[in-house]
């Protein structure tokens, strides 16, 4: 089992750039793929960034794409996510998820953060 623990979250102005990590408890982190996902209220959650269990392989939603970067340091049992460019559409509460294998859907998803909420100012 993993217990997820994020921080980073906060406001920020349109084009600036905020870090969220995910510290991990439980010494099974390293055998979980990683996922950020996002959630806005009224809306689905949804898939924003993700990394394999060894780091090697990441993917991204096509809408942050380029802006946002997702890594991992297995030692430290923790994930980040680089958030750069922001745009005032990213405003969100941002989870960080553990998964077995690589996934973009929130059901595959077993174990969950509490879900910092990001603000972006125009």
């Amino acid at each position: 089992q993993v217990q997820l623990v994020e921080s980073g979250g906060g406001l920020v102005q349109a084009v600036g750039s905020l870090r969220l990590s995910c510290a991990a408890s439980g010494r099974t982190f390293r055998a979980y793929a990683m996922g950020w996902l996002r959630q806005a209220p009224g809306k689905e959650r949804e898939f924003v960034a993700g990394i394999s269990s060894h780091g090697g392989t990441t993917y991204y939603a096509d809408y942050v794409k380029g802006r946002f970067t997702v890594s991992r340091e297995n030692a430290k049992k923790t994930v980040y996510l680089q958030m750069n460019s922001l745009k005032p559409e990213d405003t969100n509460v941002y989870y960080c998820a553990a998964t077995t294998g690589i996934a973009t859907r929130s059901a595959t998803y077993a174990y969950w953060g509490q879900g910092p909420q990001v603000a972006v100012s125009a």
